[in-house]
């Protein structure tokens, strides 16, 4: 496994390769619907010193919040990321963003913004939202809780040590595309017989 912390280089991202797995340390913020809307359209800048160097994850995470104020992750498994696929390019380039993890994959745009700008897209793994939840340490600060909702608000967290699998790099290649060309092309031979 290839160990990454965040802030990470371009150049450490350009070095990935769709297929490769990866620890995952450092800051990250979490980043739905509502969140990537507001950087494409208002482009904020309290997220800004969080996402430059560091990854977005595609998650609505489960949280409580302990007698002295501390939240702390419950479970914080990856959502779809097809939903971002509009905003996802133009967010990795007005926040310098070098990574997105989620589940899924993304679509053209996003290849194309991950070639352009150095990044990858990092596959969590669906259904270990409790697992993945204790390699986040902190919850470092939240921001739009009270407007977004809980899933839906920035939460800047450190972890340590989550495991990930690069799904598409920042060349071109896409695990998610090999796979649906593979699936396509045996549905249709599976129709013409």
């Amino acid at each position: 496994m290839i160990k990454i912390k965040t802030p990470v280089s371009e150049k450490e991202i350009r070095s990935l390769q769709v297929g490769d797995t990866v620890l995952l340390s450092g800051v990250i913020v979490t980043a739905r619907d509502a969140a990537h809307k507001l950087m494409v359209e208002e482009k904020p800048d309290f997220i800004r010193e969080f996402l430059n160097e560091s990854m977005i994850y595609h998650c609505g995470p489960v949280v409580k919040q302990d007698n002295s104020g501390l939240w702390k992750f419950v479970s914080a498994g990856p959502t779809t990321s097809a939903r971002e696929e509009p905003y996802q390019a133009e967010v990795i380039k007005e926040y310098n963003v070098r990574g997105v993890i989620g589940k899924g994959g993304m679509g053209p745009l996003t290849a194309q913004g991950l070639k352009d700008q150095g990044a990858v897209y990092l596959h969590a793994v669906g259904g270990a939202g409790t697992l993945i939840a204790n390699t986040v340490k902190e919850v470092i600060n939240v921001f739009k809780l009270e407007e977004f909702g809980t899933p839906e608000a920035f939460w800047v967290i450190r972890i340590e040590e989550l495991p990930l699998v690069v799904t598409m790099d920042s060349h071109g290649g896409s695990l998610h595309k090999k796979i649906l060309e593979k699936s396509r092309n045996v549905a249709n031979r599976l129709i013409a017989n």
